[in-house]
């Protein structure tokens, strides 16, 4: 293969990755039953648009621009989408990455599937109750799961544990 035939494969994978990205109604929603739905509309009024975006349309947040990134209470995170605990705050670590980072979901809270956007394959994270997207799962956490779950903060609220 010469260098002009391997820099157009190149971009022809690159365009038909952008075209699945952008695709409209794309979403982790849509790929199975849910125990909390509502229509689009619905779901475009009760959430923001950033909220909106991530959770229905699988966006990401721009790094380091959530304030749950730097929350420090002991507490839980919730779906913004359907407010089931996701997440406790004894799970959460700094990976330096500019998003909300957890070693471990609470138990029977999210789900996960394979995503081919970014043409390399990953692991979707998503809301198990309203297949809100949550962010992914990646294999280079801290012990004792070595897991580390990229979470977009806007896909969260946080509920503060009281004594």
């Amino acid at each position: 293969m010469n260098r002009r035939a391997f820099l157009l494969s190149g971009a022809g994978l690159a365009a038909l990755g952008a075209i699945y990205t952008l695709r409209p109604g794309a979403s982790s929603a849509e790929a199975g039953e849910f125990e909390v739905t509502y229509t689009e509309e619905q779901w475009r009024q009760m959430l923001t648009p950033d909220q909106y975006a991530v959770l229905r349309e699988e966006a990401t947040e721009r790094p380091y621009t959530s304030p749950l990134l730097d929350e420090k209470r002991t507490g839980d995170y919730h779906c913004a989408g359907c407010d089931l605990p996701l997440y406790a705050s004894e799970t959460k670590f700094d990976s330096r990455t500019g998003w909300p980072s957890f070693y471990q979901a609470l138990d029977d809270a999210v789900g996960t599937r394979r995503d081919f956007k970014l043409i390399v394959p990953r692991t979707e994270v998503h809301c198990r109750r309203c297949g809100g997207h949550l962010g992914h799962v990646f294999n280079d956490g801290p012990p004792p799961t070595g897991l580390r779950h990229c979470i977009n903060g806007v896909a969260m609220t946080f509920h503060e544990r009281t004594a």
